[in-house]
C-alpha cells in the first residue's frame, strides 16, 4: 500500500497548524512549525487568497493528514459515513476515531499516530486478547486493547506513558490501565471527543458537489 514518505513537518506548515505528527517533539522548540510557520515552497511567504473550494479542500486535507489516511481510503470513509444514520460529518469523525491505530495513540501507548500504526502493523497490539495487525480495524464498545505479552513491548509502552507523564489525560471514552498496559473502550467516541480542531461541514460540502 502506498504511503507518504516525505517530511511530515512540511504537512503541518502546509495546513497552517500543528498536526502532532512527530509526537513529543511537537511540544518542544525543535518543532519545525514553531520555527517557521509559513507554508512550504518559494511562494510560501506571499499572501494567498483562498477560494471557497480551497478552504474546503484544506479542511479535508487537514483531517486526512492528521489521521494518516490516503485519499482513496478517506473517500471510502466518507461514502460509508453518508450511508449511516446520523450527521455525515460527525459519523465520519467517529469512524476515524475508532481506527485501531488512533485508539493506540489516544490511549498514550504511542507518541504519534504513525508510531501507533507501526506497532499495529508489526503485530504488537491485541484486541480482546487476539492479535490484530490492521491499522484501520474499527474498535467497538467494550473492546480491550492491549499489547502482546512481550517484555520489550510492554516496557516500551510503559516508557512512552512515563514520557507523556501523569498530566496526559486519555479521552473520556477510553479507560486506560497503565500497569496492565490496557485500554478499554467504555463507549463510542462523540463529536466532542475529537481533539483536532476541524469543521467537518466543509468536508461534507466538498464531497457533495
Amino acid at each position: 500500500m502506498a504511503k507518504y514518505t516525505g517530511p511530515v513537518c512540511r504537512l503541518c506548515r502546509a495546513e497552517g497548524m500543528k498536526l502532532f505528527l512527530k509526537g513529543t517533539r511537537c511540544n518542544t522548540p525543535k518543532c519545525a512549525y514553531e520555527r517557521r510557520q509559513t507554508p512550504p515552497g518559494m511562494h510560501g511567504r506571499g499572501r494567498q487568497k483562498r477560494t471557497e473550494y480551497g478552504t474546503q479542500l484544506r479542511e479535508k486535507q487537514k483531517l486526512r493528514r492528521a489521521y494518516g489516511v490516503l485519499e482513496r481510503q478517506f473517500r471510502l470513509y466518507f461514502q460509508r459515513a453518508s450511508q449511516r444514520k446520523g450527521i455525515t460529518g460527525e459519523v465520519l469523525l467517529q469512524m476515524l476515531e475508532q481506527r485501531l491505530d488512533n485508539v493506540v495513540y489516544r490511549a498514550g501507548f504511542a507518541t504519534s499516530r504513525a508510531q501507533a500504526r507501526q506497532m499495529v502493523n508489526h503485530s504488537l497490539i491485541t484486541v480482546n486478547g487476539r492479535k490484530v495487525n490492521i491499522a484501520s480495524f474499527q474498535v467497538r464498545e467494550g473492546d480491550v486493547i492491549g499489547c502482546r505479552s512481550r517484555e520489550a513491548t510492554t516496557g516500551n509502552v510503559k516508557a512512552t506513558l512515563a514520557e507523556l507523564g501523569e498530566a496526559y489525560i486519555a479521552p473520556a471514552w477510553l479507560e486506560v490501565d497503565r500497569e496492565k498496559v490496557e485500554a478499554t473502550v467504555t463507549r463510542l467516541p462523540g463529536r466532542d471527543d475529537v481533539s483536532i480542531p476541524i469543521n467537518e461541514s466543509l468536508i461534507v460540502e466538498l464531497y457533495s458537489k
